[in-house]
């Protein structure tokens, strides 16, 4: 099973942010992020759902207990929602 750190390094490396910058989001050090990645440490309940905000993923995901992202779609119009899924299908046929 996938641990919290690895997921959270993952998205952080993604989106091409360093452990400074996401530290600066959450209010924390970049040793408390460090440690967080590297299972030192745990996220507070407050952290653990700012990280799931700022990487629009689930708690879940990032705990390990799935497998799949998700991301909110709320108050996209139909339109809008069947782009998104038209070029989520793009990149699977990749």
């Amino acid at each position: 099973m996938v641990d919290l750190g690895e997921r959270l390094r993952t998205l952080r490396v993604e989106r091409g942010m360093t452990q400074s910058r996401l530290a600066q989001q959450l209010g924390v050090t970049k040793s408390v992020v460090s440690a967080y990645e590297t299972g030192i440490r745990s996220p507070s309940y407050e952290v653990l759902l700012s990280l799931a905000r700022i990487f629009s993923v689930s708690t879940d995901y990032l705990l390990g207990r799935e497998t799949g992202r998700t991301m909110d779609v709320t108050g996209l119009s139909e339109t809008e929602l069947e782009v998104v899924a038209n070029l989520i299908r793009v990149l699977k046929e990749r």
